[in-house]
């Protein structure tokens, strides 16, 4: 079986190199990426900031362990021909520790806003995706291993690698069956690779291996532009309706079906909720830092607005603790943003044109914090501290810290301010307007946030106001990042450190003129998205 997956991959290398990868600004067909095997890409090898996992390259080299045969994912239900792939779906004793450990402390720790209510099947997908489908269980899996082998003490390095190969081997060889008779035809499994290739981009960004984001957020944006446009019915397009019909698709009603105590979601309509709000999230990042619109910003305002009558179809808060309306405005910055580059270049910029658009922008921002300043911040510490998971013996399950989604959307909307300062009036960290930004950050983040590993879902926003913070307030920043122990864990924190210290000690280089945030974010070449 493995050299019949082999020599089917080498017939076929021809077509996965007749298409290229997607630069980080051209549309093309999601079909053409999804033909692309973008794992054979050339990599560079990442320095190893985090660990050793840093120095494993997305290069598809390596063999599967065990050989999986072809993939039949056109229903609900995946399964799997033969017997080798079959046992690679049973859950051993070794695996079933790491699916726990996954579920009890990672998950939460990771995601500390998602908790969606029992009745609708809370975070029940994750198991059944897991159990139900080996390219998510490959790659969750994966994550799991290397933070237990940080709390270890990095002991099983060599199975942690393993495990990560494998991870790319079973996504590379789902996306060749989704290639082949296409997204209509493979709904559920397009799904299950979807969000596998996401939780991959997560992990990448977790050991701090950003060589290797551009390549995964190409990939998952072609999966997901192909979803939604592979239910679409009319022209054009509205993206909510194409979202909801992916929804609907997902659930077939099977007449004379047993009617279920519990009527929760079928676990890829939850994987695609919950994947879809982390890949808008990635691509407004990656947006802000590449200087360019967002990918994905024809589809902002139907799946993100939140008329008054309903509910949006992608809620971020319930996600990532951010509000969806502070990231709609920082997807309209960083659209504005690449609209002046752009004008920039062809020597055709008009300034009152560009402060024309950013004071409506500005205005809408600061009547939405108008309204949530007046929202109670709870500070209760009730609840074990996020840290518990990473400094105790891993053997009580952490209990989630109190909401506090009004606090992380405050920081995150003095940020998209401070953005848009840069935007149109360059690098001014003098500004007493930037000053009071970042100060009511530092406020928020020091005396408001509780626990303190809450930091880890406002990176970017607390990188942004560092970037800009007076000589006298480094220490601040720098004593946040060290409370959050052990360092490892915390890798993209204190990656945001690193890029704060580059900016600091350039203060007096006389580049002012021509420093905004993406070179900051830039500084080492690597697409660096900070979630």
């Amino acid at each position: 079986m493995a050299e019949a997956l082999k020599l089917e991959v080498k017939e076929n290398a021809h077509r996965r190199r007749s298409a290229p990868l997607l630069s980080s600004g051209e549309r093309v067909s999601p079909a053409n990426l999804i033909n692309e095997d973008y794992f054979m890409l050339p990599q560079k090898t990442p320095r190893p900031l985090a660990s050793p996992m840093c120095d494993l390259r997305v290069d598809g080299t390596g063999t599967c362990p065990q050989s999986l045969a072809r993939l039949h994912q056109s229903g609900p239900h995946c399964t799997l021909a033969g017997k080798e792939t079959r046992e690679r779906l049973a859950i051993g004793r070794s695996d079933a520790i790491l699916v726990m450990f996954y579920l009890e402390n990672l998950f939460p720790f990771l995601f500390p806003f998602y908790r969606p209510p029992l009745l609708q099947g809370g975070r029940a997908w994750i198991l059944e995706m897991m159990i139900s489908s080996p390219v998510v269980k490959q790659a969750l899996l994966c994550q799991s291993l290397y933070f237990l082998s940080l709390a270890q003490g990095m002991a099983n390095w060599e199975t942690v690698l393993e495990q990560r190969r494998d991870a790319f081997e079973v996504l590379r060889l789902s996306l060749q069956v989704i290639s082949d008779a296409g997204v209509t035809e493979h709904l559920h499994g397009t799904v299950r690779i979807f969000a596998s290739v996401v939780q991959v981009q997560r992990f990448e960004v977790a050991v701090l291996s950003f060589n290797n984001c551009q390549a995964h957020l190409n990939a998952a944006l072609a999966l997901f532009t192909q979803l939604l446009e592979s239910v679409a019915t009319i022209k054009p397009v509205c993206p909510s309706s194409s979202f909801n019909a992916v929804l609907n698709r997902l659930n077939p009603t099977t007449l004379g079906a047993p009617v279920e105590v519990f009527q929760t979601p079928i676990a890829e309509q939850a994987a695609f909720r919950f994947s879809s709000a982390l890949l808008i999230l990635d691509d407004i990042i990656a947006a802000t830092i590449l200087q360019e619109q967002p990918r994905l910003y024809s589809y902002h305002q139907s799946l993100l607005y939140t008329p008054t009558s309903s509910e949006a179809a992608i809620n971020l808060e319930e996600t990532v603790g951010c509000q969806n309306w502070v990231l709609l405005y920082i997807g309209e910055i960083a659209t504005l943003d690449a609209w002046k580059q752009h004008s920039h270049r062809a020597g055709s910029l008009d300034v009152m044109e560009l402060v024309r658009r950013a004071t409506a922008i500005k205005v809408l921002v600061e009547e939405h914090m108008l309204q949530l300043e007046t929202d109670p911040i709870s500070t209760s510490s009730e609840g074990a501290s996020l840290l518990d998971i990473f400094t105790s013996d891993f053997g009580q399950q952490a209990k989630m810290p109190p909401s506090q989604t009004t606090l992380v959307t405050r920081v995150w909307a003095h940020a998209a301010l401070i953005y848009l300062f840069i935007v149109v009036s360059g690098w001014q960290p003098a500004s007493l307007e930037v000053g009071n930004h970042v100060r009511n950050i530092l406020e928020l983040l020091t005396q408001q946030m509780v626990p303190p590993a809450l930091l880890r879902s406002m990176v970017w926003p607390f990188c942004v106001a560092g970037c800009l913070a007076a000589p006298e307030q480094e220490a601040h920043f720098r004593e946040m990042v060290q409370v959050l122990q052990p360092p490892s864990v915390f890798g993209t924190v204190r990656k945001a450190l690193e890029i704060m210290e580059n900016v600091w000690s350039k203060r007096c280089a006389g580049d002012a003129g021509i420093r905004d945030l993406a070179t900051c974010f830039r500084s080492e070449g690597d697409l660096v998205i900070l979630v």
